[in-house]
């Protein structure tokens, strides 16, 4: 499948990404590293993995990655804890554009990718287990023909 590219055009004139405009538009808000990193061909290719191989939502085939980037690992921890969440809310919208356009549809499930430390109020609120750092979970996604491969559940099911 070819790389989808997303723009900070494309995202404004998504219907979900356009609420996002004091992300994009905030010059201290690291977006267009986001986008720069979303838009490689092998990351969209392991997002597309995680749901096919590993049962998983398609963030965490790329989060270990994405929390090192520097300038979105600053962003996050910063104890603002609305602006970190309205980046990481901006992430799933990009990563929503992105799989859609490779053919996959929201399955309206989220998958885990983190346990929530609990928060003193003085201390950026980050996970202390799990996958991910500073993402608790994200969306899940099917390929709109199909999945190729039956999940454990179904298959315990059929059993």
């Amino acid at each position: 499948m070819p790389r989808v590219t997303i723009t900070r055009d494309t995202f404004l004139e998504d219907n979900q990404g356009r609420r996002f405009s004091d992300v994009v538009n905030d010059p201290d808000q690291p977006f267009d590293a986001v986008l720069a990193f979303f838009n490689d061909a092998n990351r969209q290719r392991r997002m597309e993995e995680s749901e096919i191989h590993h049962d998983r939502p398609p963030l965490s085939g790329v989060v270990r990655e994405l929390e090192s980037h520097p300038a979105i690992d600053r962003c996050l921890a910063d104890t603002h804890t609305q602006r970190s969440k309205r980046l990481r809310q901006a992430v799933g919208v990009v990563i929503r554009m992105i799989m859609q356009a490779r053919g996959w549809r929201k399955t309206g499930r989220k998958g885990s990718l983190g346990v929530r430390s609990t928060n003193n109020g003085l201390a950026p609120n980050h996970n202390t287990g799990g996958l991910a750092f500073w993402f608790i979970r994200a969306e899940r996604y099917e390929r709109a023909e199909g999945m190729p491969f039956k999940s454990v559940r179904e298959r315990c099911q059929k059993l």
